[in-house]
């Protein structure tokens, strides 16, 4: 195999096993200070049991998250040894300032759970809240690396010089604010259908329990309305991040679309395979001049296509697929958080069909999908360059020989830990079943 392509699939496989505990080391505590909140507000010590029990399962995720993340800065310096020089002169700052965000995470981590029962209802929620904005944080300021490498700024290259360094500008560069922005709404909406999903599970075992079914039924509405209002935040950041490519990366909106043609009332393709031969989206939908609409608010923008540009800069074309999963995904979220919602809160139905239960359970892996395809577009869209229009991809990755060895010996490593995380999992909630809370919360055995 090449070895510039071994190197981006090891370094795709550590990203892509690492994002996995990263979105929902972020999502979760929302979900857990909402359930902090409702009980406040309710009294309904359901609320109580569930911000406890999913902070076990934000313990297990964090001390996965941890070690992984450290893998992937390791993998940057050994991988990418020529960009790492300039992301230690120019954009160094993220880097350092997300050591304190993750010291604030897991510091009020540990407060909340070593310390729950004797903890003030307030401080609860403060810690809760200070667990959340640590985890969104780190997030936001690892990914203005990504950000960074689309809309360069703050430094120039001469002579194979870096010069003019001004790390502020660098760390704000053009795309900041919608890239963070994505990360954490997108975040939001995957931890809260990961609980959904994990809740209609349940009600499908338990739908002659009452009870439990009660109880997994305020946990599904719960991930369904959180759920869907960050889907659709995330759907008008991707309006967004669409604007911003055209400005910044307009090949790589021209690949996400597969329009070769430079043209005003763009299309917008939604399905089907870009052909490079007949430069045409092969069994795609057509919605006429949204593209242009989407890329600059009226549907006289003019989009660049692929042919202004040479053919070494194309990203993969196969992009487009990905672009599309996202798109159909996110809609898909949508709807079903509306659907949701109107059956039970408008319609007063206590149950729902079977076909809306395995949608539910469905939603949470497709959340997780949806940011999978999300991560490897933007960074497969960028190519051929690592940092864009300034440093190509082939030309910092690393001389070493040993990348398939290392590749194997990682993948082993991530195929142990995935397990392992599952098994923890299974083992701890089968042995502290919700049955046992919900009994020592009738009992008032439990501080909530």
């Amino acid at each position: 195999m090449d070895h510039l392509i071994l190197a981006r699939s090891l370094f795709g496989t550590t990203m892509g096993f690492h994002i996995i505990f990263a979105t929902l080391g972020v999502g979760l505590p929302l979900m857990i200070l909402c359930a902090e909140l409702l009980f406040q507000k309710t009294k309904d010590r359901d609320y109580a049991i569930m911000a406890k029990r999913w902070t076990k399962g934000q313990a297990v995720l964090l001390g996965v998250a941890i070690p992984t993340g450290t893998i992937a800065g390791v993998q940057l310096a050994l991988l990418w040894p020529g960009f790492m020089e300039v992301i230690g002169k120019v954009m160094a700052l993220p880097f350092q300032i997300e050591i304190y965000a993750f010291f604030i995470e897991a510091l009020f981590m540990s407060i909340y759970v070593y310390a729950y029962d004797r903890l003030t209802p307030r401080m609860r929620i403060f810690s809760v809240t200070l667990v959340m904005l640590g985890a969104a944080a780190s997030a936001i300021l690892i990914t203005n690396v990504h950000a960074f490498e689309g809309t360069p700024a703050g430094f120039r290259i001469l002579n194979g010089e870096i010069t003019d360094v001004d790390p502020w500008a660098a760390f704000f560069n053009p795309s900041f604010f919608v890239t963070a922005a994505h990360v954490a709404v997108s975040a939001f909406m995957t931890g809260a259908f990961i609980i959904a999903s994990i809740a209609a599970y349940k009600m499908l075992r338990n739908k002659n329990n009452e009870r439990l079914y009660q109880f997994h039924r305020k946990a599904l509405m719960m991930g369904l309305v959180i759920g869907g209002i960050f889907s659709l935040l995330t759907a008008f950041n991707g309006h967004e991040s669409a604007q911003m490519l055209h400005e910044y990366q307009p090949e790589k909106l021209a690949a996400a679309e597969g329009l070769f043609e430079t043209q005003s009332h763009a299309p917008f393709t939604l399905g089907g395979f870009t052909d490079r031969e007949t430069q045409t989206v092969k069994g795609g939908i057509e919605i006429p001049w949204l593209l242009s609409f989407l890329s600059g608010d009226s549907f006289d923008t003019v989009v660049i296509g692929l042919n202004d540009f040479p053919e070494e800069y194309w990203p993969p074309l196969f992009v487009h697929t990905l672009f599309n999963v996202m798109i159909i995904i996110g809609t898909f979220l949508i709807m079903l958080s509306v659907a949701g919602f109107v059956w039970r809160k408008f319609l007063k139905k206590d149950r729902f069909p079977k076909v809306f239960m395995w949608a539910f359970v469905l939603s949470g892996p497709l959340s997780l999908i949806a940011v999978e395809f999300g991560w490897i577009f933007a960074c497969t869209g960028r190519q051929p360059w690592v940092i864009y229009r300034i440093q190509k991809t082939a030309d910092v990755v690393t001389s070493s020989e040993q990348i398939g060895v290392l590749f194997i010996l990682f993948s082993l490593v991530y195929a142990i830990l995935g397990i392992a995380v599952v098994l923890v999992l299974l083992y701890y909630f089968k042995k502290n079943p919700v049955e046992k809370d919900i009994a020592k919360a009738a009992n008032k055995d439990i501080n909530v």
